[in-house]
C-alpha cells in the first residue's frame, strides 16, 4: 500500500470514530421511575385511592310538621284567628303535608303569599321545595256551651310544639284544660288571656267558666297538722325527715309557717303543691302553689349537730298554727349504739310501725318510737334520750389465712397435689372445694380427722367446717386435702399448666412448692405467682405438728393395733352396719426430685390460682 492510500485511509477511519461518537452523545437517555398503563387501569386505580363518598340515605319522611301556633280570640258564638304552622321539607320535588284536622279555614297562605288547599280527606298542603316553609291559617274554631261554661276543642297534631293564646273580652273566668298545661294567665277587668301548650297527637281542650264567690278566702284559717319525723342519730350530726301533713278546716291555706328548733339547718322541702320556702330564724314558711282548700302534704329534709353519746335533745318540728297537733317521733342510733334511756313531755312510747309506711318499712332493732298527744301547736312537748356507744368487734364470717399446696408431677402427666388450708370459720358449715379438671380426691382431713367429703356437683366437694362461737375470736383449724390429676406429659419446650382448686373463702396468702423430674428444667411464667424462698408455714396451725404425721411416725405393730382399735370404734358406733363407699385415709406425700417454691397473696373467692410453666430437657 502506498503512502497516500495509508494516509487517506487513516482520515476515513478517524471520521467514522468521530460520527459514532457524535452519535452516541445525542442518543437521549429514559428517565427512571416512568410507568405506562392504559387509561382504563389508571382510572380504577384513581377510584380506588379516592372512592366516591357514599350516598346518604334518604330522610325517614319527606316533611315534617314542627310547630304549630294558634292566636285565637272568642267573639260571640264563635272563635276566630290564626293558626301558624312551621313545615320543614326534607327533599326537592312536591311533598303533600296534611294540616291538621278539623279546622275551618277561611283562607291560607305560604310564606306571604296566597295558597290553596287541596281537599281531602285529608285536607293537604302541596310544597315544592325543600326547606322551611310557614303556613299561615284564618280558622274558626266552633264554640260550645253546656251548663254555663264555654269550651272549644283544638284538634291534635303532630307537631312536637302546640301553643295556643287565647283571650276573652271579660274578666273574672277560671280557665280548665285537659290534653296539656296552663304555662301564663293574665286576667284584667275587661279582659283574660291564656297561655296553653299541648301534647302531641292529643287533643287540647280548653273549658272556661265565671269564677263563683269562695267567701271561704275572706275567712280566717284554722288547720290541723300531723307531723311525723323520722330522726337518725349519728356519730356528729343528726338527720331529720318530717312529713307535714295539714287539714284545712276553715279558709284557704296559702302558706305554712313552721316553728323550727334552734340550730336545725333547712336542706330541702318537698311537696307536689310546694311553690318556694325560706326560714328565717327558727320560723319556716311553706308557700304553695295554689291554696290549699282541703290539704296538703309535704317533706322536710335538715340536720343539725348533736352530741355523739350522752343526754342528746331531739329537735322536734312543731306548727303553732295547728288547733290540735298529731303524728310521732321515731328515734333511730346510726351506727353502734343503743338508746339507754328517755325522757319525753306531751308524748307516749308507741311501736314505731304504728307511726306511718315511711317508718314503718325501715327496719332497725335500736329504734324507739313516740306518739304525740293531741294538743294545740303550742302546748309544750319535748323528747330526750340517752345514747351509749359502743365500739364494734370486726368479726370475719370465715376466710383462709394461709393456703400451702406441695405437688409431684412426673413426665407421664401424673399430678399429685397435697393441699392444706389454715381456716378461720365462725359461721360458715361447708368449704366448698372445686378440683381442677380431671382430679381424683384420695384424702380429706379436718383438724387431723379423716373426713368423707360430700358431693356439690361433677369436680366439686364439700368439707364439714368447725364453728366458733358468735361474737368470739375463731381460732384457725387446718383443713388437709390429697387429689391425683391427669395432665398432659412433660415434653421439650413445653407450657404446661398447673391449676389449683379453687375455693369459697377467700386466701390471704398462698405457698406452692412443685417437685418434678431432674430430667427437665421449670421456668415460672409471670403471673399471680412469683419465684420466692420458702420462709415456713406462717398460720400457727400449719405449724403446729399434726397428729396424723406423729401416728406415721410409730412403728408398724403400734400402727396396725391403732388401726384395729379405731377398726373396732367403727363397728361399735355403726352397730354391725356396713357403710358403702371407701373409708378415709391419710395419704403420705412422696417429696422426691428437684423443687420450685412460688408464693403470692389474696386469692379471691371461687378464684382457681394456676402456674404457667416453660419446661426444657436438660438430660436423658
Amino acid at each position: 500500500m502506498g503512502p497516500a492510500r495509508l494516509v487517506l485511509t487513516t482520515i476515513v477511519v478517524s471520521l467514522l470514530l468521530v460520527c459514532a461518537h457524535d452519535a452516541a452523545s445525542q442518543t437521549p437517555t429514559t428517565p427512571e421511575g416512568w410507568v405506562v398503563l392504559p387509561v382504563d387501569e389508571y382510572r380504577a386505580l384513581r377510584e380506588r385511592a379516592n372512592p366516591t363518598p357514599p350516598i346518604p340515605p334518604p330522610p325517614p319522611v319527606d316533611a315534617t310538621l314542627t310547630r304549630a301556633d294558634y292566636d285565637l280570640r272568642v267573639d260571640g258564638d264563635t272563635v276566630v284567628g290564626k293558626a301558624t304552622l312551621t313545615i320543614d321539607v326534607m327533599r326537592d320535588g312536591w311533598v303533600r303535608v296534611q294540616i291538621p284536622p278539623g279546622l275551618m279555614v277561611r283562607e291560607a297562605s305560604l310564606d306571604g303569599q296566597r295558597v290553596s288547599l287541596v281537599e281531602g280527606p285529608p285536607r293537604h298542603v302541596l310544597l315544592s321545595r325543600a326547606g322551611r316553609s310557614v303556613l299561615a291559617l284564618d280558622i274558626v274554631i266552633p264554640l260550645t256551651a253546656t251548663a254555663g261554661a264555654e269550651s272549644i276543642t283544638i284538634p291534635a297534631s303532630p307537631a312536637p310544639i302546640s301553643r295556643a293564646r287565647l283571650a276573652l273580652p271579660r274578666g273574672g273566668v277560671d280557665l280548665s284544660l285537659t290534653g296539656g298545661f296552663l304555662a301564663d294567665r293574665t286576667e284584667e277587668t275587661t279582659e283574660s288571656r291564656w297561655t296553653v301548650y299541648g301534647r302531641p297527637q292529643q287533643a287540647l281542650n280548653l273549658t272556661w267558666k265565671r269564677k263563683v264567690d269562695d267567701r271561704r278566702a275572706d275567712l280566717p284559717l284554722r288547720a290541723r297538722a300531723r307531723i311525723t319525723e323520722l330522726v337518725g342519730l349519728g356519730e356528729e350530726t343528726c338527720q331529720i325527715s318530717a312529713t307535714v301533713r295539714v287539714e284545712v278546716l276553715q279558709g284557704l291555706a296559702r302558706e305554712i309557717a313552721l316553728a323550727m328548733p334552734g340550730g336545725l339547718v333547712v336542706n330541702q322541702v318537698d311537696g307536689a303543691t310546694v311553690a318556694e320556702w325560706d326560714v328565717t330564724g327558727s320560723v319556716l314558711r311553706v308557700k304553695l302553689l295554689e291554696p290549699a282548700a282541703v290539704e296538703t302534704s309535704f317533706v322536710v329534709q335538715a340536720d343539725v349537730r348533736t352530741p355523739r353519746e350522752g343526754t342528746i335533745a331531739i329537735p322536734i318540728v312543731r306548727m303553732p298554727s295547728a288547733e290540735r297537733e298529731t303524728g310521732g317521733v321515731a328515734v333511730d342510733v346510726v351506727g353502734a349504739g343503743e338508746i339507754a334511756g328517755r325522757q319525753a313531755l306531751g308524748l307516749e312510747p308507741a311501736d314505731p310501725s304504728e307511726l306511718g309506711e315511711a317508718i314503718a318499712s325501715r327496719e332497725s332493732p335500736s329504734m324507739v318510737g313516740f306518739r304525740h298527744r293531741p294538743a294545740a301547736g303550742t302546748d309544750a312537748r319535748s323528747l330526750s334520750v340517752s345514747v351509749v356507744r359502743y365500739t364494734p368487734q370486726a368479726v370475719s364470717i370465715a376466710n383462709i389465712e394461709e393456703a400451702r399446696y406441695r405437688a409431684l408431677v412426673s413426665e407421664d402427666g401424673s399430678l399429685l397435689v397435697e393441699a392444706h388450708y389454715a381456716v378461720r370459720n365462725n359461721q360458715r358449715s361447708f368449704l366448698k372445694a372445686t378440683l381442677p379438671p380431671g382430679a381424683t380426691l384420695w384424702s380429706a382431713a379436718i383438724a387431723g380427722r379423716p373426713v368423707r367429703p360430700g358431693a356439690a356437683d361433677a369436680t366439686a366437694v364439700l368439707l364439714p367446717l368447725e364453728k366458733s362461737r358468735a361474737g368470739q375470736e375463731a381460732p384457725t383449724f387446718v383443713v388437709d386435702l390429697v387429689y391425683l390429676q391427669h395432665v398432659d406429659p412433660w415434653k421439650d419446650k413445653s407450657r404446661p399448666r398447673v391449676e389449683l382448686p379453687a375455693l369459697d373463702l377467700p386466701i390471704s396468702r398462698t405457698g406452692f412448692e412443685l417437685r418434678y423430674s431432674p430430667r427437665y428444667r421449670v421456668e415460672p411464667q409471670a403471673g399471680a405467682f412469683r419465684v420466692d424462698v420458702d420462709p415456713g408455714p406462717f398460720a400457727p396451725a400449719l405449724r403446729a405438728p399434726m397428729s396424723t404425721v406423729t401416728k406415721d411416725l410409730k412403728s408398724g405393730d403400734e400402727r396396725a393395733s391403732g388401726l384395729q382399735a379405731l377398726a373396732d370404734k367403727f363397728r361399735k358406733e355403726a352397730g354391725g352396719r356396713t357403710v358403702i363407699g371407701s373409708l378415709p385415709v391419710h395419704v403420705i406425700f412422696p417429696a422426691i426430685g428437684p423443687a420450685i417454691f412460688l408464693a403470692s397473696e389474696l386469692t379471691a373467692e371461687s378464684q382457681a390460682p394456676a402456674v404457667e410453666l416453660v419446661v426444657r430437657r436438660v438430660g436423658n
